[in-house]
This record gives C-alpha cells, sequence and structure tokens, in this order.
C-alpha cells in the first residue's frame, strides 16, 4: 500500500520556507533564492534515479514567521496535509510561539512526515515516534554532551550558574539542565524564564533586567543559554552589558550567526565572545569536508553559480548579509536524508514502512553537516559529531567557533 503523495511514479514533498522581507527588519541576516536552492536538489535527485524510480513533486510554501499559530497551522499544517496532500513536509516549519504546534499538527494530525529544524525532545514527543525527524541534536540531548564535556575540562569548578532560558524551554530545563548540574555538585542561581510573544520583546527585556540584577546579588558568575528567541542579540546584549565577563554557555546553534552578524555590525565588545557550546563538525573544517564538497557541487551545477563556503560574507541588501550558505546546507540536508530513508523503505512507502525503516536505520550520510549522524528507535535527532568550542569573534572575516577538544561520535 502507498502512502499519501504517493504515486506509482512520483512522491509529493512540501518544502515550507521562511519570507524573509517580513523579519528583515530584526535580523542582519536573510536568505534569497531558497526555492531555486531546494529545486537544485530536486533535480539532482529526479536525474539521478529519483528515490526507486519515483520523481520528487515539489510544492513550495512561503510563511511569516510572525504569523499567529493558529493562522500558521492553516497555511502550513492544513493546507500541505489536507489541500495538497503530500507524503512529507520539510524545510523551516518554526512560528512565532516555538510551541510546536505546527509540527504536530502535520505529523500527528495528518501523520505527515516532517523533516525540519529547532525542535526540541519535548516537541517532537508530542507526535507519534519516527514521524518527525530533525536533521540536528535536540537541546536536550546537547545539554547532557555539553554538560559532560565541561565537566571533562574542568570548565565550572567554582562557578554558580544560573540559566536563562525562553518559556518555552522550561520543561528541558527543569527535567536535563539542572539535574545535570546538580550531578555535577554546580552551584545554582536562579532560572530566569522568559516569556516572548511575536516581535514586541518589551516585557521580556524588562524581565531580564529584573533577573541580572538577582544573579548578581546572587553571585552568579557563569550563565547558560537556551532557546533561539532568548539567545539573540537584543537579549545577549543586555546580558554583556550588564554582567561583563560573565561565562556563558548555550544548546542554541544559531549563536553562531548571531555573533557573526554582531562582528560585522561593529558591535564592541561582541557579547558572544567566549561561548561556550558543543557543536558538530567546524565550518572551517565543514568547509573542507567530502560533505560540503558534494552539496557544492550540485548547487553549482543546477544553478551554475559558485556556492559561498560557511567562511564567506556575501553582501546583502539593506546592510545585510545573505545566508547562501545556510540555504545550501539546509536543502541539501533535508533532500539527502529523505533520500536515503525513503529509497531504504523500498517500494511500498507509506508512513508504517518509514518508522519501521527510521527505527532500524542506524549510521546515516549526513550531507550538510557533520561527521557522525545515526537514527534508530527512540532517537529521531540524527547529528552525532561533538566537540567543545567557543565563539571567537577574532577568526577572520567575521568570527567562528574555535574547536576545544577533538571531535566525538556520540550517539547518545
Amino acid at each position: 500500500m502507498l502512502g499519501t503523495g504517493v504515486t506509482a511514479s512520483t512522491i509529493k514533498l512540501g518544502i515550507s520556507l521562511t519570507d524573509f522581507t517580513c523579519i528583515q527588519q530584526f535580523v542582519n541576516s536573510i536568505r534569497v533564492n531558497q526555492q531555486q536552492t531546494y529545486q537544485a536538489y530536486i533535480d539532482n535527485i529526479n536525474a539521478t534515479g529519483g528515490i526507486n524510480g519515483r520523481k520528487i513533486v515539489p510544492v513550495f510554501k512561503t510563511y511569516c514567521p510572525l504569523t499567529s499559530t493558529s493562522d500558521l497551522n492553516v497555511q502550513i499544517c492544513t493546507a500541505f496535509a489536507d489541500d495538497d496532500k503530500v507524503f512529507a513536509v520539510m524545510g523551516n516549519l518554526t512560528d512565532a510561539a516555538q510551541d510546536g504546534s505546527v509540527e504536530t499538527c502535520l505529523a500527528k494530525k495528518h501523520k505527515t512526515v516532517v523533516i525540519t529544524y529547532v525542535l526540541t525532545q519535548t516537541i517532537m514527543s508530542l507526535s507519534p515516534p519516527g514521524m518527525i525527524i530533525y536533521p540536528g541534536t535536540t537541546p536536550e540531548r546537547t545539554d547532557t554532551v555539553l554538560f559532560k564535556l565541561l565537566q571533562k575540562q574542568g570548565t565550572l569548578t567554582g562557578k554558580k550558574v544560573a540559566v536563562l532560558a525562553s518559556a518555552s524551554s522550561e520543561p528541558a530545563v527543569k527535567s536535563v539542565v539542572l539535574p545535570d548540574l546538580k550531578k555535577m555538585g554546580v552551584s545554582t542561581g536562579t532560572a530566569a524564564y522568559l516569556t516572548i510573544s511575536g516581535s514586541d520583546t518589551t516585557a521580556a527585556q524588562a524581565q531580564l533586567a529584573s533577573f541580572i540584577e538577582r544573579w548578581k546579588s546572587e553571585g552568579v558568575n557563569a550563565l547558560f543559554v537556551t532557546g533561539v528567541d532568548v539567545a539573540s542579540q537584543q537579549f545577549m546584549e543586555k546580558v554583556s552589558q550588564g554582567m561583563p565577563g560573565i561565562t556563558l554557555m548555550t544548546d542554541v546553534g544559531d549563536t553562531l550567526g548571531f555573533g557573526k552578524q554582531e562582528q560585522h555590525a561593529g558591535v564592541r565588545p561582541n557579547p558572544y565572545a567566549g561561548l561556550l557550546t558543543t557543536g558538530g563538525i567546524s565550518p572551517h573544517d565543514y568547509d573542507r569536508s567530502a560533505n560540503w564538497k558534494y552539496c557544492a557541487a550540485i548547487y553549482q551545477k543546477y544553478t551554475h553559480k559558485v556556492a559561498p563556503d560557511a567562511e564567506t560574507v556575501v553582501p546583502g541588501p539593506g546592510g545585510k548579509t545573505l545566508d547562501t550558505n545556510g540555504s545550501i546546507n539546509d536543502a541539501c540536508q533535508s533532500l539527502s536524508l529523505f533520500h536515503d530513508i525513503a529509497t531504504r523503505v523500498g517500494k511500498y512507502l507509506n508512513t508504517t514502512n518509514w518508522v519501521n525503516t527510521v527505527d532500524n536505520y542506524g549510521p546515516i550520510a549526513n550531507r550538510g553537516g557533520g561527521l557522525y549522524a545515526s537514527l534508530r528507535k527512540g532517537k529521531y535527532d540524527f547529528e552525532d559529531t561533538f566537540t567543545l568550542q567557543s565563539f571567537d569573534p577574532t577568526i577572520p572575516p567575521t568570527g567562528n567557533w574555535k574547536t576545544l577538544t577533538p571531535y566525538q561520535n556520540i550517539a547518545g
């Protein structure tokens, strides 16, 4: 039996893209020509035998992430699942609430496979196992690995650690972060959970100012930041100004882009300088890897443009930079992942066989990412390449991660 959106010769695939025109006033880096980028990797799959002889038929939709969650459910979930009847949806799905309602609507309510980013294990657990794949690492697993690496390095010896989190990250903080710190014997200060709704952060800024004063009185000298919204420039600048010299740690991969944007904009001192995290392969090493060569070659073949690597700054309109490299890696990674799983499923592509294949997959190629990746029952975030690293704003041209430990294959 074939799944929804699957015929003898085609697979209908939904691709959700962020409308950067609606958020460009809030960011320093934007993406353009996203559909063309995804189409390059679709064309490559279709031109090289497809997926068990089936060609991908894409359905593109662009949305503004500042739209209310209920409206996004209609724009993305209902449109892809009910109107277009796709087998799977990939791309960027994060809404302003960051509550996972769009992903859950697709994967749980409509039984549509989802491959997307910026997910927590809490969100993924709201849907049936194996229906949501994250080509990265959830904050919960990242946190556990990060604290193990920090403990091994002795980084938190004598530190008092507070937590800065978005309200949506509170479950992960209470279930993973605080217990891990307690196991390490680390002294902790007050945990701050900021409530952020849409583009108006006035209330959240006031909350943070109050917590900064409390942390000073508590003797806090290290801060763990979780949640992409609270890790953004407006909040980290306030922390840097209010608590200069504080040791910063995070599980938010987007902080690399934030730090580079601050450096490009001339913000000194850079509030992300020295920020510690655990991440995958460094941009420098990735630019020289077989994975990047694979992705870059396909992009150049089908767009007739040279693929800018992670260390190249591409100027954009209005003083913005263009995140073409991010678009390339997202498209290459997501489509390669879908291709590999769906190919292994075989002739009868449906959600039952998809989940069974994911649950028994094991090591998998990570085009667009690090050296190691795997999928298995109960583990649906696939990045396994970890190293301790810090953001160094002095690395040309606008700063980058500095690797502090060797790469390790940690499947969790």
